[in-house]
This record gives structure tokens, C-alpha cells and sequence, in this order.
């Protein structure tokens, strides 16, 4: 029984379906955010609305998407869609879901890697100061 329950639950943001909120317009959708991320939106609606219009665009043609926009809030209309976000090296692939919705683009393309520590260079500790570097 707690299966069929787990099964059939829907999952909701703020109250809403997914399909609920993919009927409003981006404006309509800043209400549902905290206030850091409506204001975003609300200063730059027109640019995230470009951008959807082109991702749909580009979609349709089977072309990647790929944007140096770190900044954009996802919105509902961009659910199921694979970006490329620049991290100032590359380009990181990311399938955007439900549960990112309100977060920026910025923050699933890490700019930096995690440090990983190899061996010592020639000159690094006192024992391989006194090796030739030949």
C-alpha cells in the first residue's frame, strides 16, 4: 500500500504541479520564489524569456543549447532540457529537472575542480632539494 501511495504522489513546488506551473508565464512564476530570486527575475523577465523562446527553437532543430549565462533563474519552461553552461574552461552538460527549479544555472556548472594532491615536485620537501633536477 505505501508503494501505490509513493507511486501516484505527484511532486509539487510550493503547492503546484509541474504542469500547473509550466501554464504561467515567468512573471506569473516569480511569485511562488523567495524574494532574492523574484527580484532577478522581475528586472530581467524579458531575457529569460528570450532565452526559453531560443531553447525551444534550438530544440526543435536537435541543436545542443549552450549559454555563458550563469545568472539565469530556471524557470518551468526549461524542465526536460539539456544546457551547456560555461564554467570559464568548458562547457558542463546539465539536464534540468524539477528540483532545480528557482536555482541559477551557475550553481550545477562548478567552476572549480577539487584539489587533488599528487607527489611531491624536485625541491618541494628537504630530501629532494639535495637531487640533481637531470
Amino acid at each position: 500500500m505505501v508503494e501505490e501511495i509513493m507511486r501516484t504522489k505527484e511532486k509539487l513546488f510550493r503547492g503546484k504541479t509541474l504542469e500547473e506551473l509550466k501554464t504561467l508565464d515567468v512573471r506569473g512564476f516569480s511569485k511562488f520564489l523567495k524574494s532574492r530570486e523574484r527580484r532577478a527575475i522581475m528586472r530581467n523577465f524579458d531575457v529569460i524569456e528570450d532565452f526559453v523562446r531560443k531553447c525551444n527553437k534550438r530544440n526543435e532543430k536537435k541543436k545542443a543549447i549552450k549559454t555563458h549565462k550563469r545568472d539565469l533563474i530556471i524557470v518551468p519552461a526549461m524542465v526536460g532540457l539539456a544546457i551547456g553552461v560555461y564554467n570559464g574552461k568548458d562547457f558542463t552538460n546539465i539536464r534540468i529537472v524539477q528540483e532545480m527549479l528557482g536555482h541559477r544555472l551557475g550553481e550545477f556548472s562548478p567552476t572549480r575542480k577539487p584539489i587533488k594532491h599528487g607527489a611531491a615536485g624536485v625541491g618541494a620537501t628537504k630530501s629532494s632539494a639535495k637531487l640533481s633536477v637531470k
